[in-house]
């Protein structure tokens, strides 16, 4: 990704500009606002949502600095530093209105994941983290809060339980924008179980179950 010194956005053509809105954030400005909320950017398990996510101008950056934390925190340990490299790209989602841009999206950050744990497509890890990518980036309108089918936009919940397994909990997007709506309420005293419920659960997986 380039770091472009202009202040004006990036575009691909005038007419993705005129017929969506399509524009693009230079990465020196990224970076700015991603050092804005350092603390969070570089947590491995925070989740990070962009609802315009474009082919990942935010996204990437972000995995980036997840990738550096864990190699920090787990670098001694190659079975760690692999299971909470996929933790960090499991805490990454997007929505995006045009397909061939969340495509792109996916294929960016694969390739940095792939990079870092050493993955090739033949790999368990690798299609690992393509199932992940099909789940966490939408092409969707992040407005209605549809999939490009019409259907809510569902997304799931990854949590890594030590010992290679991982949890997965899916969820309704506009249920889980609720949650600002509880704040200062009678509600917000109540776990987040309490008020979310999951469309679907799953049991406990490894990275050979998720990526098969």
């Amino acid at each position: 990704m380039s770091q472009d010194q202009s202040s004006a956005p990036l575009v691909k053509s005038k007419q993705r500009v005129a017929d969506h809105g399509e524009v693009f954030t230079p990465g020196w400005m990224v970076d700015d606002m991603l050092d804005l909320v350092k603390a969070e950017s570089e947590r491995i398990d925070s989740r990070v949502l962009e609802p315009a996510c474009g082919s990942g101008n935010f996204l990437v950056p972000v995995l980036r600095r997840k990738l550096a934390t864990v190699k920090v925190r787990y670098g001694k340990s190659d079975f760690e530093r692999r299971h909470h490299a996929l933790l960090a790209l499991m805490c990454i989602y997007g929505i995006e209105l045009l397909a061939d841009n969340a495509a792109e999206c996916r294929e960016n950050l694969i390739e940095v994941f792939a990079d870092y744990v050493g993955a090739k497509p033949a790999d368990a890890w690798y299609r690992a983290a393509e199932r992940v990518l099909a789940a966490n980036i939408v092409q969707g309108d992040a407005l209605t809060m549809t999939a490009s089918d019409g259907q809510p936009i569902v997304f799931p919940e990854w949590s890594y339980l030590g010992k290679g397994k991982y949890q997965r909990r899916d969820f309704r997007y506009d249920n889980l924008t609720q949650r600002a709506s509880f704040q200062g309420t009678l509600w917000d005293h109540l776990e987040e179980h309490e008020i979310f419920t999951p469309t679907k659960e799953y049991p406990a997986m490894t990275v050979e179950e998720i990526a098969a």
